[in-house]
């Protein structure tokens, strides 16, 4: 399960990691806050992966077993079927709680401080995003900015030197160089960076017909700080906030993090009779249909949270039918409703 959860996490977060690189270039994030943003989005990454690791390292485990014969050993020396399954559900608790601490506490915990973060990544100003040795783009494209280093005064401010900014239409240019740039803030809220001993340039690239002037101090006014429109407003709420709500999309959010801890015992359930292999079949023939499968659990959830956070669905009925679906294969194929066990492990 440690390894299956590894190589899963490892994919997940280098493709979010690559997103937020990328942001950071653009000079949308800055690149101190990169490692922040993984860390606080590894628990609802880990919500996602642990039953599904959970759910293939059983079959894994006991895939291998019955491939070589070791299971027929134990079953034939007096050890039941039904056993295996009780100490599968067993194992099945200790991961329900970590998944319950995930689902509960840590991922909402994570995706409010991420919002946050990215909140105040957003009242930045532009010499706080700047990466030392790299031209990046503001202001829609309106004005290139290039520094050769960065540094921090003794005051804690960041500071640029041998700066260079473009600026105006592709026609008629201006370009800046100067020594050093700094950020100011008005107590208004106006945000300038200032820049100190700067050379100016206007003309059209080509042409002969330019100015060359120089000033000891000019600003250039920035955008002003912007709100984050909050999209994940229910996700960032603690579980004791959704109880009890009669708001639709709390009342979705507190069934899916439910449904989360329910997903553990059910596909414990399934996997165990989902685990039968021949000794010609091989430990990783089941994997593709445990894929296929767990796809479709989840994704049916997903569904019903949608739908219940926009009405489309009561939320009596909610994601309690899915899981009743699942759980109806789970105990068919392990032989509790009296069903033939062979026909209910194929339907798997």
């Amino acid at each position: 399960m440690a390894a299956v959860t590894l190589v899963l996490l490892v994919v997940a977060l280098t493709g979010r990691f690559i997103q937020y690189l990328g942001q950071a270039v653009a000079g949308e994030l800055a690149t101190d806050a990169l490692f922040l943003l993984i860390i606080f989005r590894l628990p609802d990454f880990l919500l996602v992966i642990v039953p599904l690791a959970f759910f293939l390292s059983i079959l894994l485990v006991y895939g291998r077993m019955y491939a070589e014969n070791e299971m027929v050993v134990l079953i034939a020396s007096g050890f039941s079927e039904r056993k295996l399954v009780r100490m599968s559900l067993g194992f099945a608790a200790l991961v329900m709680l970590l998944v319950g601490s995930l689902s509960l506490v840590l991922a909402p915990w994570g995706v409010r401080q991420t919002e946050e973060l990215l909140q105040a990544q957003k009242n930045l100003t532009e010499v706080d995003l700047i990466v030392a040795g790299q031209f990046q783009s503001f202001g829609g494209g309106a004005r290139v900015t290039h520094a050769e280093r960065v540094s921090t005064s003794d005051a804690g401010e960041r500071q640029l030197q041998g700066v260079f900014v473009a600026t105006g239409a592709d026609a008629a240019p201006r370009i800046l160089i100067a020594e050093r740039a700094r950020p100011v803030v008005e107590p208004d809220g106006s945000r300038f960076m200032q820049l100190s001993n700067v050379a100016q340039y206007d003309g059209i690239p080509g042409a002969a017909d330019y100015t060359v002037s120089r000033s000891q101090t000019q600003s250039i006014r920035l955008p002003d700080a912007r709100e984050r429109e909050l999209i994940l407003e229910e996700e960032t709420l603690s579980t004791l906030a959704l109880v009890g709500s009669a708001d639709l999309a709390r009342i979705a959010e507190l069934q899916w993090r439910i449904a989360t801890l329910l997903l553990v015992p059910i596909l414990t359930l399934i996997a165990v009779p989902l685990s039968r292999v021949g000794p010609r079949q091989g430990r990783y023939s089941r994997l593709v249909p445990a894929a296929l499968l767990y796809a479709t659990y989840f994704v049916l959830l997903q569904y019903c949270r949608d739908a219940i956070s926009v009405g489309e669905l009561s939320p009596s009925l909610g994601m309690w039918w899915v899981h009743g679906v699942f759980l109806f294969i789970a105990l068919a194929a392990n032989g509790f409703l009296n069903l033939p066990r062979r026909a209910a492990a194929r339907a798997i």
